[in-house]
């Protein structure tokens, strides 16, 4: 399978060759692939689309609930005995959401307890108090995930990767309690840091990614069809990374598909396995992927209109 992409530039130029002197939108005549899981790609492809790009969604990537939730269960049942709960991702907070609507918990913190004990006795759900513990979420779509709950967000590191969690972390918790919800498969750098760091850390999956082999030949006719062949493929995870390699199958023609990454881990990730990250977002979220993109098509906009090459 060849990976190695031969053309890039020829695919930043491409979809200028038909526009006419008017200026048009941002993404205009621009395919973007967007490969998130199914009930996350709608915010991503709306945020395309507003700027005239059109979006294929094939996702790369599904969500599925653990084997066995009694470690998750277990966890929240005894959350008043830690002192941090880390979340890492908008799936691990609805994965662990369900859960104590399932067992009818109730979790608060700081200042909105009120509210959330009064959203409890509405619904008939047990009180459940999580005493101290403090929230830890890994960026701001997860702290906004979190707060929609009624809990408060103690750290948002100042970039949104494992790295920068330990960073804003590893004073805080020397001979602490730390909960780490995550899913089933990840990265082991939260975990291992903050043990160095002196803290006791529980790690508990939520839910696990899998591949949806109902994607393998939806991605492999867009790839053929001329009028589908994405110009841009978008990346949000290591994960979705390794999944589209697995869904390509063989010989794989890539040339002139520009890869866009959320972030340095998921470029690593790219590198790994053989493609060049040709966009990268600078803030490493929804947003600043679609920023990312943009910016980079302004400038094949701005070279065509110069008539370079």
């Amino acid at each position: 399978m060849k990976l190695a992409d031969r053309s890039a530039r020829s695919t930043r130029d491409h979809f200028m060759s038909k526009q006419g002197q008017q200026e048009p939108a941002p993404l205009s005549g621009v395919r973007v692939l967007v490969g998130r899981a199914r009930h996350q790609a709608g915010a991503l492809s709306a945020e395309l689309r507003k700027i005239g790009a059109q979006v294929l969604e094939i996702p790369f990537i599904e969500i599925r609930k653990p084997r066995s939730f009694q470690p998750l269960d277990s966890a929240l049942r005894n959350l008043r005995t830690y002192d941090w709960l880390i979340l890492t991702s908008v799936n691990g907070v609805d994965a662990m959401w369900e859960r104590i609507e399932t067992l009818h918990l109730m979790i608060t913190n700081g200042e909105r307890h009120k509210l959330t004990r009064a959203a409890s006795r509405e619904s008939g759900r047990a009180a459940f108090a999580a005493g101290a513990v403090r929230i830890a979420a890994i960026g701001p779509a997860t702290k906004k995930a979190i707060e929609q709950r009624g809990l408060n967000v103690d750290v948002v590191p100042k970039e949104y990767v494992a790295e920068s969690v330990v960073r804003s972390m590893k004073k805080k918790v020397k001979g602490k309690r730390v909960l780490l919800v995550r899913a089933k498969v990840a990265r082991d750098v939260i975990p291992r840091q903050l043990r160095k760091a002196g803290a006791h850390v529980d790690v508990v999956e939520a839910y696990e990614t899998v591949v949806p082999e109902s994607s393998r030949k939806r991605l492999q006719a867009a790839l053929k069809d001329p009028k589908k062949r994405p110009h841009v493929v978008t990346f949000t995870s290591s994960s979705t990374v390794k999944n589209f390699i697995a869904l390509l199958g063989r010989k794989q023609n890539l040339d002139g598909v520009l890869m866009s990454s959320i972030g340095p881990v998921t470029s690593a990730t790219l590198r790994e396995l053989g493609l060049e990250p040709h966009i990268a977002a600078k803030e490493f979220t929804i947003p600043g992927l679609v920023a990312a993109i943009v910016e980079v098509m302004a400038k094949s906009r701005e070279r065509h209109v110069n008539g370079r090459q």
